[in-house]
């Protein structure tokens, strides 16, 4: 973790030129993949944090970017607003909506393909991968402007243990409430319980977790696999027996549930974007 937070890029401020965002504390981290091993695919990661911050972006966001590169493909650590910041909902769906305009944007100067592009993201951070999908048609982000034809719906979404309910006894209450905050309401439980909505065009999706994660239930993630089934998503599920939570890529912190990465790779592989 040292050796990532040492070495990570200079932080982009995503919005700084956009009239009435100056100030905003959303980063953008730049990780190109080598010109001698570039697929053309390029990932946008969201780090987890229930929501409330993004303090795992260690190991869920330079480290998974470090790995991704030495795999050939570019990636973008996405540092969203949060709740401890004061931001809820719509902040993030407009962050993770703005970061997609901008890799997609930036394409050509940085040497992959706009229309290989993924949304990965832990713990809170699926939730929001699952919402830049499900979502992609509401755009959050024309009314500061960008009214232009770049898709915001990305190509594929990989939730790892990821957040997927706002309602029931599986949800995972602290997310739930830094997103919609105490004023919630039942209307918008339903709309940000990604299993409830997801949408014929929703974006080929993996999914990882383990049975034994303590903080997120896992059942979320069954659920997702169920509701993803049920609308014929193109998707793949592994579901662990160890894991815990919180290991991004590391088979050091999780040996068995850190193995998602390489069939993430295989599967990755057979979209034949």
């Amino acid at each position: 973790m040292a050796g990532c937070a040492s070495s990570q890029p200079k932080p982009m401020a995503l919005w700084k030129n956009v009239p009435g965002m100056k100030g905003k504390p959303t980063k953008l981290y730049a990780y190109p993949a080598p010109k001698e091993n570039n697929h053309g695919y390029v990932v946008i990661v969201c780090p987890g944090g229930s929501y409330a911050h993004t303090m795992g972006i260690a190991t869920e966001g330079f480290a998974v970017a470090e790995w991704l590169n030495s795999q050939g493909i570019s990636a973008f650590v996405l540092k969203y607003r949060t709740g401890s910041q004061g931001y809820h909902h719509p902040a993030m769906l407009e962050d993770v909506q703005m970061a997609i305009h901008y890799v997609r944007q930036h394409a050509k100067e940085y040497g992959y393909d706009p229309h290989k592009l993924g949304v990965m993201g832990f713990s809170a951070g699926g939730h929001l991968a699952l919402m830049s999908g499900s979502l992609a048609k509401e755009n959050h982000i024309s009314k500061y402007g960008f009214k232009d034809n770049i898709s915001l719906r990305p190509d594929f979404v990989v939730p790892i243990y990821p957040v997927v309910t706002m309602k029931g006894d599986i949800v995972h209450q602290r997310s739930r409430k830094n997103l919609l905050t105490r004023k919630r309401t039942p209307e918008l439980e339903t709309k940000f319980s990604m299993e409830l909505n997801i949408p014929r065009d929703m974006p080929p999706t993996f999914v990882a977790t383990a049975k034994d994660d303590p903080v997120v239930d896992y059942r979320n993630s069954v659920q997702l696999d169920h509701s993803l089934s049920k609308a014929q998503i193109p998707h793949q599920f592994m579901l662990f027996e160890t894991g815990g939570h919180g290991y991004g890529m590391s088979e050091k912190l999780a040996p068995e549930a850190g193995k998602w990465k390489n069939t993430f790779l295989k599967w990755l592989g057979s979209l034949k974007l």
